[in-house]
Formats: C-alpha cells, sequence, structure tokens
C-alpha cells in the first residue's frame, strides 16, 4: 500500500498546550522556531487542549487559554496563508489512530517515561491521560504524516516513544508511518524561570511573553541572583538576569552588558531594569497586533476552522489506510 504522505517530504508538526497564559520559555523554545519553519515547510501547528486536560479541567480556563493561544501565534506572525493552525479537539479522528497505538504500545515504556514520573513528582494527579501522554503526542504527530517535529529538550523522550510507536505499526501491519525526528534548538531550548529552574507554568515561575510594564517589571524583580556586592565584578555566565538578556539583546547590547557585568560596579538591579527595557522592545509590535486581534475574534476562530478542515482532510486519509491495513471495517458512510 502506498504511503499517504509523499516519501523524502519533510512535513513540521508540533502542539503547544491551553494549559495557562503563553510565556517566553514558550516563545524561545518553541513558537519562534515554529514560525519560522512554516516559511519553508507544510506545517501543522495545533493547541493541544486534550493534553491541557491533565492539568486543567475548568471549562471557561480551558476555552480562554485555547483563544488566547491562538492569539498569540498570530500576534507573533503566524501567517495562516502559509500553514495550518487548529485546535487539537477540533480532528476526533485523532482519538481513533491514538486507541489504535494504545493496543500496541506496552505498559513497560510508557513507565520509563521521565516527563512522567517528574510531573507526578511535582504533584500532578497520576491519571491515565497524564500516563497515557507519550501515545497521544505520537498520533498527533503520525496523523499527519509529521517527519520533523519542534520540541524542548524536555520532550525528546517522547519523540523517540513516538519513532518506535511507528515503526510498531510498520513491522505489525505494513509501511504507513514516517519515523519523525525530533528538532531541538539546543541554544535556547531550556530558559530559565524567575527561580533558576526551567520556566514552566507548573512551577509559577514564568514571565509572560505580553506581560505589561507594571507586571512584568514585578515578575523581573523576583529573578533569583546571588550576594555578589554592586561594586565587584559579575560572572555573566553564571547569572538568570543576564541568560535572560542574552535571548532579547542584539549581539552589539549583549557584548555591552557583558563588559559591564566584569568590570564591577553594574548591579543586577541594573540588569534587571535593562532586561525589561529589552522585553518591551522586542514584543512591541506583537503586542500592537495582539491588540487589534482582541478586537476581532471572528477572524481568529476563521483561521483556527480553516486550519482544522485541513488537519481534518489529511488525518481522514490516514485514517482510511489505517482501517485498510488493521482490518477496522466501517460499514457507514
Amino acid at each position: 500500500m502506498k504511503p499517504f504522505f509523499e516519501p523524502g517530504k519533510t512535513v513540521i508538526v508540533s502542539g503547544i498546550q491551553s494549559s495557562g497564559t503563553l510565556h517566553i520559555g514558550n516563545y524561545f523554545g518553541a513558537i519562534r522556531q515554529h514560525i519560522a519553519l512554516q516559511q519553508t515547510h507544510p506545517s501543522y501547528y495545533f493547541i493541544v487542549n486534550y493534553h491541557a486536560m491533565t492539568t486543567v479541567q475548568d471549562a471557561e480556563q480551558m476555552k480562554a487559554h485555547t483563544l488566547d493561544a491562538a492569539i498569540t501565534y498570530l500576534s507573533l506572525g503566524f501567517d495562516p496563508d502559509k500553514s495550518n493552525l487548529f485546535v487539537q479537539s477540533d480532528v476526533p479522528l485523532l482519538n481513533e489512530l491514538t486507541w489504535i497505538f494504545f493496543c500496541l504500545t506496552p505498559v513497560s515504556h510508557l513507565e520509563k517515561s521521565v516527563a512522567y514520573k517528574d510531573k507526578v513528582a511535582q504533584g500532578l494527579s497520576a491519571s491515565c491521560g497524564l500516563f497515557n501522554y507519550p501515545v497521544l503526542q505520537a498520533a498527533d504527530i503520525l496523523i499527519y504524516g509529521g517527519t520533523l517535529v519542534p520540541v524542548g529538550a524536555d520532550q525528546k523522550q517522547h519523540i523517540e516513544m513516538t519513532r518506535d510507536i511507528a515503526q510498531r505499526f510498520n513491522n505489525r501491519f505494513g509501511e504507513l508511518f514516517p519515523i519523525p525526528d525530533a528538532y531541538i534548538v539546543e541554544s535556547v531550548a531550556t530558559v530559565p524561570g524567575v527561580d533558576s529552574r526551567k520556566m514552566s507554568k507548573s512551577y509559577g515561575n514564568t514571565i509572560g511573553i505580553f506581560e505589561e510594564k507594571a507586571s512584568l517589571t514585578r515578575r523581573v524583580r523576583r529573578i533569583v541572583t546571588d550576594s555578589t556586592p554592586l561594586e565587584a565584578p559579575k560572572d555573566p555566565d553564571k547569572d538568570n538576569v543576564f541568560a535572560l538578556i542574552r535571548l532579547f539583546a542584539t549581539p552589539e547590547k549583549e557584548a555591552e552588558l557583558r563588559e559591564a557585568y566584569l568590570r564591577g560596579g553594574y548591579g543586577y538591579g541594573h540588569a534587571k531594569q535593562e532586561l525589561i527595557r529589552l522585553m518591551l522592545d522586542y514584543f512591541e509590535t506583537a503586542r500592537e497586533r495582539r491588540r487589534e486581534l482582541l478586537k476581532n475574534p471572528d477572524y481568529v476562530h476563521d483561521v483556527l476552522r480553516q486550519g482544522a478542515a485541513n488537519a481534518r482532510a489529511v488525518a481522514g486519509e490516514c485514517m482510511e489506510r489505517v482501517r485498510e491495513l488493521t482490518g477496522l471495517i466501517t460499514t457507514y458512510t
């Protein structure tokens, strides 16, 4: 049987959770790459509200976070004429493929998930949804013929699981799915939060992409620093504030601030003020675009509807092949 994807063709697939306000860790670790990659490859980007249910089980919060994620993408430059942006649950065939993958995936493989163990250690409920997260993620990727998956470094193991599931299906039923690769930008894959741990909604240590100045100032002031005196030289490579400055500064500005750190007489308070200014400048255009989109929610919904229609067409073609290969007979039209 011919595959439903074009051999040798790069297809980008990735999702982002609608479990809270998107932050600069999401931007540098995922969204920026998503927007850049849509310029060169067919892409499917979706807001993973099924996955978000492992932590968000309030209907109004879920709706608000989902719409906010879509607005954030569009504000930051996502072009719906070049790529597909949609909501995960708008492609219900995904659940059928997930079940088929459940039947092929040993429990012992899921028990090795580092992300699952970490989430439970953080206090998340050890639900079936959280445990089976990698299987749904595999279906997310493979149902669109994904070959390249932009993810954070902490998701690399899940992509390995996806590869295993695709190979297991292909070996059992016939060659159908491509074997995807993870795409990780190592230099910015982990963005530090205000407490020095990885920036994450689950840690409550985030800085929002579109924080207003007053709120941004409060969050930046919380960034953990050491007790080196103002007059003493400081090591910029061991400082959380400087780690964030590097994400926003031009090479010239970064070099200037590095010299100030090493020279001494430049305090962490000065660095935090510089970070606030750099962040406000960096997102200024996107912030204005966001204001316009908030006035036009119909446009946002239209983008999501069209993206979902395109995704359902590809998913439908995939599932026709899957049913034929697995012997799942469909008797209705």
